[in-house]
């Protein structure tokens, strides 16, 4: 997989085009002229977008772009300086990371964050044990547990988990270590999945794999995906729509062969003269 700057567009496989490109999906996320400032630092500056229900997007930039504040401002875990956020309507800046994750906005992290010593089943069950509100209950109804049992092997299934259900999570190879990161991401049942840096440390198989399942998720269950890479291979191939940042501001947005054309794109990654 090639980590390098944006390249031309691969001709296959071209990702089918969603709601987002027809202009039929409603909007779903809105930043307006959003600031996030650590004293003299201007970590995130002025940066505005707009992201369409169903809509498979990607973040890119260098290092120290502003990558993961927009990240944590989306879903919460700082408040913006400046500027507003909203979420399906809702002006969400005041908003909690419970509140928003309560409104269906969800994300995974760049270091994986798992139950290691739980297995595969485990791990999902108590996922959708509290995404349920049930992880207090000291004991399950007969029929709670069984919609509980029901709902984590359609999670296994979906993330091609079933095999590996008594596995020790710890145990697992990587790839396989996020696979069970998304799935308990996807026992909150986002309406918005924050992906950041989904392929980090995986090998070439791994990250096929991982590119497969986001894909599907997309595809398939219509999920509205914001996420964050730096592989451009996999960014020009399932990404809808792109965003670049580069050193706090948004610097370009929209097709990925309008990105891989934009000179002022090439000049932030190559040092290209503009």
């Amino acid at each position: 997989m090639n980590a390098g700057p944006p390249g031309p567009v691969p001709s296959s496989p071209a990702p089918a085009r969603g709601a987002a490109e027809s202009g039929q999906g409603r909007e779903l996320l809105r930043l307006e002229h959003v600031s996030r400032h650590f004293g003299a630092l201007r970590a995130l500056d002025d940066v505005s977008l707009e992201m369409r229900a169903g809509e498979l997007r990607a973040v890119i930039g260098q290092n120290g772009a502003g990558k993961t504040t927009f990240f944590n401002l989306i879903s919460g875990f700082l408040r913006p300086t400046a500027g507003q956020i909203w979420f399906d309507g809702e002006e969400i800046g005041h908003r909690t990371v419970v509140e928003r994750v309560g409104r269906g906005i969800v994300r995974t992290f760049q270091i994986t964050e798992i139950f290691p010593d739980l297995t595969v089943f485990e791990s999902v069950r108590v996922a959708v044990e509290a995404a349920k509100g049930l992880n207090h209950w000291p004991w399950l109804p007969r029929s709670a547990r069984r919609r509980v049992d029901e709902r984590v092997a359609e999670l296994m299934d979906a993330l091609d988990l079933t095999a590996k259900r008594h596995r020790i999570v710890g145990e697992l190879p990587h790839g396989d270590q996020r696979s069970v990161e998304v799935a308990m991401a996807l026992c909150r049942e986002p309406r918005l999945l924050l992906l950041d840096e989904p392929t980090a440390g995986m090998s070439d198989a791994e990250t096929e794999h991982m590119v497969q399942l986001i894909h599907r998720l997309h595809q398939e269950h219509g999920l509205s995906i914001l996420f964050i890479e730096h592989d451009m291979d996999i960014v020009f191939n399932i990404a809808e729509r792109i965003t670049v940042l580069d050193q706090g501001k948004k610097i370009a947005e929209g097709l990925p062969e309008e990105i891989s054309a934009n000179q002022r794109v090439r000049a932030a990654y190559l040092g290209e003269a503009e």
